[in-house]
C-alpha cells in the first residue's frame, strides 16, 4: 500500500487555474470521489477543495496507475491538457505525502501561515469521505494523526497565537485603503466561516454591516450572531451599487456579480472577491476597486516574515509525528504475526497438555491446572521476544523481528488452528 497527494495551490496555480480545478458543492465532490475510487489502483481517496488548493489524498497499490488516472480525470474536469497539469502539480507520495498533509493540517502550507481555518476544511473533507465511503482506516489513521501533529503545532509555538485568516487580511487590506470605515455600508454576500470572521472585524470597525445569503434564515442566524442588519438576496442587483463596501464568499458555481448588474456610481467601491469559484465577474472601469484572493499576497507575504521562527520549530514537531506516524503503522503491520504466535503457542499447549495426561502423567483432576501452566509457561517464554518485536526500532532489531516474523508465519501457514481458537 502506498500513499499519494496530488495537489495545485496557490505555489504553483494561478487563480484562474485553481478555479477551474475546484469542486464547489457535495454533488461535484461525490462525482470526483466515486471516479477516483473507480480505478483497481485506488482503494481510499480524499478530495480537498478550498479557496487555496485543491488536493487529493489517496491510498493505492500503485502510484504511477493512480497519478495516471488522476491526471486524466482532472484534465477532463478541468478543460486543462494533461502535460499542464504535471508540470504546475506538486506530487507526493509514501513519506512525502504524509509530509505534505501534516504541513497543511498546521496550516504551514497555508497562504496565510498560521491560519486556522484550514483545520476546519481539512476535518470536514475528511468527514465527507469517510461518511460516503470513500475512505476507510488507512486514510483516517493518516488524518487522526495530521490532526494530532497541527494540535502539537498550535500548542508548542506561537504560529496561530494572533489568529490570522484570509478574511482578516482582506479587512486589513480595506483599512489600508480607507481611512474610517465609521458609517460606511458594508455588503457581506454569504455565511461560511469567512462571511463569520468579515462581519465581525467590519462591525469592530464601525461600518454599518448587512449580511445577504440566498437561504434567508442562515443570514438571519449569523447577523444575530455578528449584531448586523440582513438584506434580502433579490436585492443584490440594487445592493452592490449602494453599498460602499462589499465582502463576497459564497459557494455558487457560477458568478453572482456580473457586468450586467453593475451600475456607474459617483462614489468609489471597495470588493473583496474571497470565493473559489470566483463571484464576480467584472470587467468595467466604474470607480470599483475589486480584490480577489491572489490580490492579498503582499500582506500574506508579511504575515509569513513575522512567523518565521514558529514555522521552524513546527516543522522540527511535524518531522517527528511523522517517525512516530510510521513506527506505529510499522507496530500495526507486527500485531497480527505476534497473535497468530500466541495462538499457535496456546494450541501447542492445549496439545502438549491432553498428551501428559492421556499418558497418565497427570491426573486427570488436575488437566485444568496443566493447561493454565502450559499456558503461562509459553506466555512468560514470548513476552520477551514479541515485546522486542514491538519496540525495535534500529535496523538490526527491525532485520530480527523480520526473520522471526517470518519463520513464525511459515509455521502458522502449515498448522491448523484447534476449535476453541477458532471459536
Amino acid at each position: 500500500m502506498h500513499y499519494l497527494n496530488i495537489s495545485f495551490s496557490h505555489k504553483n496555480s494561478t487563480i484562474e487555474i485553481r478555479e477551474k480545478l475546484s469542486y464547489p458543492n457535495e454533488k461535484d465532490m461525490h462525482g470526483c470521489l466515486s471516479k477516483l475510487t473507480s480505478t483497481e489502483f485506488i482503494d481510499e481517496s480524499i478530495l480537498i477543495s478550498t479557496c487555496n488548493r485543491m488536493e487529493v489524498l489517496c491510498s493505492c497499490s500503485d502510484i504511477a496507475g493512480a497519478t495516471d488516472h488522476i491526471f486524466k480525470m482532472l484534465s477532463m474536469r478541468a478543460g486543462i491538457s494533461i502535460e499542464e497539469l504535471e508540470g504546475r502539480a506538486d506530487i507526493y507520495d509514501d513519506s512525502s505525502a504524509i509530509h505534505h498533509i501534516f504541513s497543511v493540517a498546521s496550516s504551514l502550507d497555508s497562504m496565510v501561515i498560521g491560519e486556522t481555518q484550514i483545520a476546519g476544511q481539512l476535518k470536514d473533507a475528511f468527514r465527507f469521505s469517510h461518511d460516503n465511503g470513500y475512505c476507510n482506516k488507512k486514510l483516517a489513521r493518516t488524518m487522526k494523526s495530521a490532526f494530532r501533529c497541527a494540535a502539537k503545532v498550535r500548542n508548542a509555538t506561537d504560529i496561530s497565537s494572533k489568529p490570522v485568516s484570509m478574511a482578516s487580511v482582506a479587512v486589513s487590506k480595506l483599512k489600508s485603503l480607507v481611512d474610517d470605515l465609521k458609517g460606511k455600508k458594508a455588503l457581506v454576500i454569504g455565511v461560511g466561516e469567512m462571511s463569520d470572521i468579515t462581519a465581525r472585524h467590519l462591525v469592530n470597525a464601525g461600518a454599518d454591516v448587512y449580511i445577504m445569503n440566498r437561504t434567508k434564515h442562515k443570514a438571519e442566524a449569523l447577523a444575530d450572531l455578528c449584531g448586523t442588519k440582513v438584506i434580502d438576496y433579490e436585492q443584490l442587483p440594487h445592493a452592490i451599487n449602494e453599498f460602499d463596501i462589499l465582502f463576497t464568499a459564497t459557494s455558487s458555481p457560477v458568478p453572482i456579480i456580473t457586468d450586467e448588474i453593475i451600475h456607474s456610481c459617483d462614489f468609489d467601491r471597495y470588493w473583496f472577491d474571497l470565493a473559489l469559484p470566483r463571484d464576480i465577474n467584472y470587467h468595467k472601469g466604474e470607480r470599483i476597486n475589486l480584490y480577489v484572493i491572489d490580490d492579498l499576497k503582499v500582506i500574506i507575504d508579511e504575515n509569513l516574515s513575522h512567523r518565521e521562527d514558529a514555522a521552524k520549530a513546527a516543522h522540527g514537531i511535524i518531522g517527528r509525528a511523522i517517525v512516530e506516524f510510521f513506527e506505529s503503522l510499522a507496530s500495526l503491520d507486527i500485531e497480527p504475526i505476534i497473535k497468530e504466535i500466541y495462538e499457535k503457542a496456546y494450541e501447542a499447549a492445549l496439545v502438549e497438555s491432553n498428551r501428559v495426561i492421556s499418558k497418565g502423567f497427570i491426573p486427570k483432576e488436575y488437566e485444568d491446572e496443566a493447561k493454565k501452566m502450559c499456558e503461562q509457561t509459553l506466555k512468560r517464554f514470548l513476552h520477551e521476544m514479541t515485546s522486542s518485536m514491538r519496540n525495535s526500532n534500529d535496523e538490526s532489531n527491525s532485520s530480527i523481528s523480520t526473520n522471526m516474523m517470518n519463520i513464525f508465519s511459515k509455521s502458522i501457514e502449515k498448522s491448523t488452528k484447534p476449535d476453541f481458537i477458532k471459536g
